[in-house]
């Protein structure tokens, strides 16, 4: 997360500062050497002029010449060498005056959330939502009946030389509150967050229909119906979500992390995504490896927005199909194994209506829908990056969906 802040404003106007007093002592230097000068330089030729009765003229006129250069030199790289230890001792000033403090106790960014009830609601028993690689969630009440859940992050690891820097906690901090001026309709917008002794917690507001994981998984033993017209708008607010994250934020946030536990569903099943940039912000959080991460994060460690993509084009095939990306029937099935390849396979068959859900199968309409769908799904699941469309070219692609 980089962007051009007050700070970076403030480092310019030093440098310029900076550059003014080099200027200054550059000038001071010369006028000081022109001071000790008997005369201006255009009469030296007349002053040191080489006589024919003196033999020693020649000699003199070099010396005063060389002394003379050699204190214009010495002016000049003395009034540098200050400039430099100048700029050293104002730059490291001004990053002392301005780094974060290191914050203690609840950090509230709701007025609907006290610190006295944050806290007694910690201490309190909390019923577990559901974990990930990097914490836990849980649910509290605090004591004015407003629900919230709160993401315990996987502590520190005791003894890290890295964990233990305040440099590193301060970080931590910073990205939080650029976490916390997020707003929008699909993100989990983050309330409050505490700094215990080993760990971070986060406060998110409540979404009664939990995760897209936990709906799927009920989708799948007949518990919880999710017609096409759902799925669709689950998908819309995903890209969207992802393109706010992309395109809108200043400075651009990567996810890092974005599968079906990562997205919540409110009373609307509108979802909202949680997690965003947790990943790639905790010093030893060490993203695990799942079906939704992109092959050049395996290959080469690298992650970009495409990578992004990647994950939701996992996340589309799920909600096309109703199939955990990690189901034995993909190897089986052919297709090499995984989702995507499957589907690549189905549509360059020809039978990519045999993949869908047979619970979402209805009106011939929406079978071209839910068809063009699987093709923009097939193209987020490319093996090259530069394959993949971005974020902002995929929302106009499924919102017009019902054009086609």
């Amino acid at each position: 997360m980089e962007n051009r802040s007050p700070k970076s404003h403030l480092s310019r106007k030093v440098e310029i500062l900076l550059q003014i007093i080099f200027l200054f002592c550059l000038f001071q230097s010369l006028e000081c050497q022109e001071a000790t000068r008997p005369l201006p330089l255009c009469h030296l030729d007349k002053i040191f002029a080489p006589s024919p009765s003196s033999p020693h003229s020649v000699p003199e006129f070099k010396t005063r010449l060389r002394r003379i250069i050699l204190g214009i030199i010495f002016g000049c790289l003395t009034g540098f060498i200050a400039t430099v230890v100048l700029a050293v001792v104002v730059r490291f000033s001004v990053q002392y005056m301005n780094r974060t403090p290191i914050l203690k106790g609840p950090v509230i960014f709701s007025p609907k959330i006290t610190p006295k009830t944050l806290q007694s609601a910690l201490s309190n028993e909390t019923q577990l939502l559901g974990s990930s690689p990097n914490g836990k969630y849980y649910r509290v009440v605090l004591d004015n009946e407003l629900d919230f859940a709160i993401k315990r992050l996987k502590p520190f690891e005791n003894g890290s030389p890295e964990t233990q820097s305040k440099s590193v906690k301060r970080r931590i901090q910073r990205e939080l509150e650029v976490l916390a001026r997020l707003k929008h309709r699909n993100l989990m917008s983050l309330r409050a967050y505490v700094r215990e002794p080993d760990r971070f917690s986060l406060v998110y507001d409540y979404m009664p229909n939990g995760s897209l994981e936990d709906a799927m998984n009920r989708v799948r033993v007949n518990q919880l119906q999710l017609g096409w017209d759902v799925r669709h708008r689950i998908a819309v607010g995903v890209i969207k979500g992802l393109r706010y994250l992309h395109f809108e934020c200043n400075p651009r946030i990567l996810h890092y992390n974005l599968k079906p536990t990562n997205i919540m569903l409110d009373e609307e099943f509108e979802p909202r995504l949680g997690d965003c940039g947790l990943a790639n912000l905790m010093p030893n959080a060490g993203r695990a490896a799942s079906a939704y991460d992109a092959p050049e994060c395996f290959q080469n460690c690298r992650y970009t927005d495409k990578s992004d993509i990647f994950s939701f084009g996992v996340i589309l095939g799920v909600l096309l199909t109703g199939r955990d990306p990690l189901d034995p029937f993909f190897g089986e099935a052919g297709g090499g194994g995984s989702l995507g390849r499957w589907l690549r396979h189905l549509q360059q068959a020809g039978e990519a209506r045999e993949g869908l859900d047979k619970c979402i199968l209805g009106e011939e309409v929406e079978e071209d829908e839910m068809l063009m769908a699987v093709r923009i799904a097939v193209v987020c699941l490319s093996d090259l990056p530069g394959d993949r469309h971005s974020s902002d070219e995929l929302v106009p692609m499924l919102t017009q969906l019902h054009s086609f």
